[in-house]
């Protein structure tokens, strides 16, 4: 019966926006007991993606997070579309967000970003890359910046490189022996 508790008696979903609504959760912890409200964050799923181009640059980009009140450089990443297949939202957000094309997508892996307030997954892909077309184009917005990894591993240390679900998709594609990872550990 223990495995029965803590259990959800009640749920709702409350719109925010058209990208983010609050869910609202009733938990049961124990039998008969007052249910606990928690509330979490329900958005669609997401992708980040560590990129090599054919001569060993990394594309990151930089654009205004509200949510900070700064530019940040991060990684491309862009929100799944409802039943949209995730190697071609990592084509998609990829050339969206850099103009350049992938050649070859390989996954890294499904995490959730923050288990206490984030209902959503991260899917992460090591995407190799085709070089940077002359007069391809970026989204609005968004400055594209082609990084070593010295350079990449630089800005982490620096805080200028802040998204930490990006830190850890880079640790992925170094332990999934996509790229080296001494530039990150060896100053």
């Amino acid at each position: 019966m223990a495995e029965d508790w803590p259990k959800i008696v009640g749920r709702r979903t409350i719109p925010v926006s058209p990208w983010i609504r609050l869910m609202e959760r009733a938990v049961e912890f124990t039998p008969s007991a007052e249910p606990e409200i928690y509330h979490a964050v329900d958005q669609q799923d997401y992708i980040a993606i560590v990129a090599r181009t054919t001569d060993g640059l990394f594309p990151i980009v930089r654009q205004y997070r509200p949510a900070l009140e700064r530019r940040t450089w991060e990684l491309p990443a862009g929100m799944v579309e409802t039943g949209e297949d995730l190697a071609e939202c990592c084509r998609r957000e990829l050339l969206e967000e850099t103009g350049l094309k992938a050649r070859a997508v390989h996954p890294l892996g499904v995490y959730a970003p923050c288990t206490a307030r984030l209902s959503n997954l991260v899917h992460s892909f090591f995407v190799e890359c085709e070089p940077l077309a002359p007069g391809a184009q970026q989204e609005a917005g968004i400055e594209l910046k082609l990084v070593s990894p010295r350079e990449l591993a630089a800005l982490i240390r620096s805080g200028e490189f802040v998204l930490q679900l990006h830190i850890g998709a880079v640790m992925l594609a170094a332990m999934r022996g996509h790229i080296d990872p001494a530039p990150f550990f060896i100053k």
